[in-house]
């Protein structure tokens, strides 16, 4: 958006136009130019967007900071715009959408040179697919069947790969966290781990991660989350399905199980990976913003600007509605999402549940630190104990 673009612009670039009192930015005449002439295109073409309502005024002329407007068009626009960009702070332009991309980390979209659309290049008996949520939001999937029915699958297309959801081996619909995308390594290598053991795993990439279409919210991502999983139940018949969500990942999932609670269908079960409580907690203590904690409102801030963005995943909350088996798992030595965070979530999730044996917390030994639990010799016995004793 132009308006949150300029909040980073020097004041150096500043000329004088003939608008009394005021100085405009450069940026925001060249702006202006561009939107008059596409306006003028956009007209003859019979397209015409009209930029104003007639006698309604703008936040800022409500509250008594509206500026002389010139009489021709360009200096109505460029009035416009210096308005609506005046009408907030510059930390109010800057934060929010830093924020947003710290959170999102979508931009990187590692590893590089990676084909996606051809997984069996990183990863057997895989098919890449795509479903469309809603009009200009295409997500990219990855289903990875059991290690067993590899052989089966060889030159098989995508329908036959849909048909074996119903082949009665349980099914994972894997939510990953922020940065990279479905071949980043160490998801891969916990595709394989869950592939080996019998799961059918489906690896998203939300809406903006990798080549999926759309621009992540949070709300986005669960409405992402919602499609992939009641698509899924739609083709697995009687097969469960689980949901599994890693470190961002976990607000996505709990998101979306709440809502599919509150519709009346419960998950068939969830497993958190690295969770904490809400946003919050996990953007204060994440390492990189920790020397930062002390700054002068620094924190007003960063509450401010997630408030602004609209940005909770609010795991705590969610927990506390939920009835599906619950596994957390979470590693000693986890230094993104802290342990004691992950404690606290499993003690609000079981002071909530009305049967308790419904959830279960399994910590790990150091050595595996925030992604790399597949690793572990016994996360996949692990798994499989806790939804065949769910399940049975």
């Amino acid at each position: 958006m132009p308006g949150r673009r300029l909040g980073f612009l020097p004041t150096s670039v500043c000329v004088t136009i003939s608008l009394p009192g005021r100085r405009i930015s450069k940026t925001l005449v060249i702006v202006a130019v561009i939107m008059v002439v596409l306006d003028g295109f956009l007209f003859h073409r019979g397209l015409s967007v009209q930029m104003e309502q007639d006698g309604k005024a703008s936040p800022c002329e409500a509250s008594g900071r509206s500026i002389p407007h010139s009489s021709s068009t360009l200096g109505r626009k460029i009035a416009t715009l210096y308005d609506n960009f005046t009408c907030k702070s510059l930390k109010e332009h800057i934060f929010p959408p830093l924020m947003e991309m710290f959170i999102f980390l979508n931009f990187f979209k590692a590893p590089f040179l990676v084909d996606l659309k051809k997984p069996e290049l990183k990863i057997p008996h895989t098919v890449n697919f795509y479903l469309r949520v809603e009009p200009g939001v295409t997500l990219g999937i990855w289903h990875t069947v059991p290690s067993c029915r590899g052989e089966d699958a060889k030159g098989k297309d995508r329908s036959w790969y849909e048909a074996a959801l119903r082949d009665g081996n349980p099914i994972i619909v894997y939510l990953h966290g922020s940065a990279e995308n479905r071949a980043a390594p160490h998801r891969i290598k916990l595709v394989k781990v869950l592939s080996d053991g019998g799961f059918h795993v489906l690896s998203v990439d939300y809406r903006g991660f990798g080549d999926s279409t759309g621009k992540p919210t949070e709300e986005g991502l669960t409405a992402d989350a919602l499609f992939v999983y009641e698509w899924t139940k739609a083709r697995s018949g009687t097969t469960p399905v689980c949901l599994w969500g890693h470190s961002l990942g976990t607000g996505v999932a709990t998101n979306a199980a709440r809502v599919l609670e509150e519709r009346g269908s419960p998950a068939d079960a969830i497993i958190l990976e690295a969770p904490f409580t809400n946003i919050w907690v996990a953007s204060i203590n994440y390492p990189l913003l920790k020397i930062y904690r002390k700054l002068p409102g620094f924190l007003r801030t960063l509450m401010d600007a997630l408030r602004k963005d609209k940005i909770v995943f609010p795991n705590d909350e969610n927990v506390k509605f939920l009835s599906s088996p619950l596994l957390i798992l979470h590693g000693e030595d986890d230094r993104t999402v802290p342990l004691e965070i992950g404690k606290q979530l499993y003690e609000i999730a079981h002071s909530a549940y009305r049967k308790k044996e419904r959830v279960k917390m399994v910590v790990f030994p150091p050595g595996f630190h925030h992604n790399l639990l597949c690793e572990s010799p016994t996360l996949l016995k692990t798994v499989r104990d806790f939804l065949s004793e769910q399940w049975a």
